[in-house]
C-alpha cells in the first residue's frame, strides 16, 4: 500500500506537468492548428518562469513572498509561451506556411531560447541559479492543512499535491465548459472542423485561430515552469524537460481531444513514465517503461480509427491551412 501511494503521488507530480502541456495543445488543435513546437514552448516556459521568480526574489530580498513568486513565475512562463506561439501563428495563419515544418522549427527554436536563458542565468550568477528554501517550500507545498493531508491514504492521494495540480484540474473543467457550453467555444470548434463553413457564417477565422493558438501555447509553457519549480526543485535543469513536450502531444491523441480526459490521462502517463523508479522489474529495461505512453497512444489511435466514430477523431481541418479564395 505504501508503494502504491508513493507511486500515485509521484505520478500526479509528473502528470501535472503533462496536463498543462496537453490542455494547451488541445485548445490549439481545436482551432485546426497542429503545433508540434510544444517541446520548445515548455522549455521556454521553464526557463522564463524560473527567471521571473529568481529575479523577483533577488530584487525583493528578505521581503520576497511565496504567493507573489508563484504568480510571477506563472505570468512569465505564460507570456513566453504566448510569444513563441504568436510567431508560429503568424507563420502558419498569416503566411500560410506548412504547420508540421513550422512546429518542428519552433521546437528547435524554443529549446534553444530556453537553454540560452537558463545557461545565461547560471553563468551570470556564477554557476548556480536556485530559489531560497522559503520560496522552494512555497512552490512545493500543498494548499491544504496538515490535518487533512494526514488522513490515512486519502489525505496523501488527494490532498498532498501542489497548487499547480488543482489549478490544472480547474483549467480542464473551465476549458470543457468553454468548448461545450459557450457560444465562443462552439465557434472555435466549428473553426477547427470546417473553417470554410465558419467563414461563410461570419465567424472571424483568423481571430479564433490566433487567440486559441497563442493562449494554448501560454498554457503549455506553464507546464515547463511547473516541472522546473517542483520536480527539478527550483533549479535550472535543461535535461529534465527533454521529451516532455512530445509526450504532451501524444497525450492529446490519447485523450481524444477532450480536456476532462487530460486529468486522468496525464496522471496515467505520469505513472508510466516514473514506474521504473518505483516498481522495478529486473528483466524489463528502463527504456521499455519510457516508451509505454507512446505504445498506448498508438493502440488508442488504432482502436478509435477502427470504430470510425466522428466524436473520437481529431478536428477535420487539423494541420490544414485555410485559403479563403478556395472556399
Amino acid at each position: 500500500m505504501t508503494t502504491l501511494i508513493a507511486l500515485i503521488v509521484a505520478a500526479v507530480t509528473f502528470g501535472t506537468v503533462l496536463m498543462y502541456g496537453t490542455l494547451g495543445e488541445i485548445l490549439t488543435e481545436k482551432s485546426g492548428n497542429l503545433n508540434l513546437g510544444v517541446e520548445g514552448i515548455m522549455y521556454m516556459g521553464g526557463a522564463f518562469g524560473l527567471a521571473g521568480a529568481f529575479y523577483y526574489e533577488k530584487a525583493a530580498g528578505a521581503a520576497a513572498s511565496g504567493p507573489v513568486a508563484i504568480v510571477i513565475a506563472i505570468l512569465a512562463a505564460f507570456a513566453a509561451g504566448m510569444a513563441a506561439s504568436a510567431i508560429y501563428s503568424f507563420i502558419v495563419i498569416t503566411l500560410r506556411a506548412n504547420q508540421n515544418v513550422t512546429g518542428l522549427a519552433l521546437s528547435i527554436f524554443g529549446t534553444g531560447i530556453g537553454q540560452f536563458v537558463g545557461e545565461y542565468m547560471r553563468v551570470s550568477e556564477n554557476g548556480y541559479v536556485a530559489l531560497s528554501n522559503d520560496l522552494k517550500d512555497a512552490f512545493s507545498a500543498t494548499i491544504f492543512p496538515d490535518f487533512i493531508v494526514g488522513i490515512p491514504v486519502i489525505g496523501r492521494v488527494l490532498f498532498s499535491h501542489t497548487v499547480f495540480f488543482y489549478l490544472a484540474i480547474l483549467l480542464a473543467v473551465v476549458m470543457y465548459v468553454f468548448l461545450k457550453k459557450t457560444r465562443y467555444g462552439l465557434y472555435l470548434t466549428a473553426v477547427g472542423e470546417s473553417p470554410a463553413t465558419s467563414d461563410a457564417a461570419g465567424i472571424n477565422i483568423t481571430a479564433y485561430k490566433y487567440i486559441a493558438t497563442t493562449v494554448g501555447g501560454g498554457i503549455s509553457a506553464i507546464g515547463g515552469m511547473v516541472y522546473i519549480m517542483t520536480t527539478a526543485g527550483c533549479v535550472w535543469n535543461h535535461e529534465g524537460l527533454s521529451g516532455v513536450g512530445w509526450l504532451a502531444v501524444a497525450l492529446v491523441i490519447f485523450c481524444i481531444w477532450r480536456p476532462l480526459n487530460a486529468i486522468w490521462g496525464s496522471v496515467l502517463f505520469g505513472a508510466m513514465m516514473i514506474m521504473y523508479l518505483r516498481v522495478s522489474i529486473p528483466f524489463i529495461p528502463t527504456e521499455i517503461y519510457k516508451i509505454l505512453p507512446y505504445i498506448v497512444t498508438v493502440i488508442v489511435l488504432i482502436l478509435t480509427s477502427m470504430k470510425n466514430s466522428r466524436d473520437k477523431q481529431p478536428p477535420a481541418s487539423l494541420g490544414v491551412n485555410y485559403f479563403r479564395e478556395e472556399r
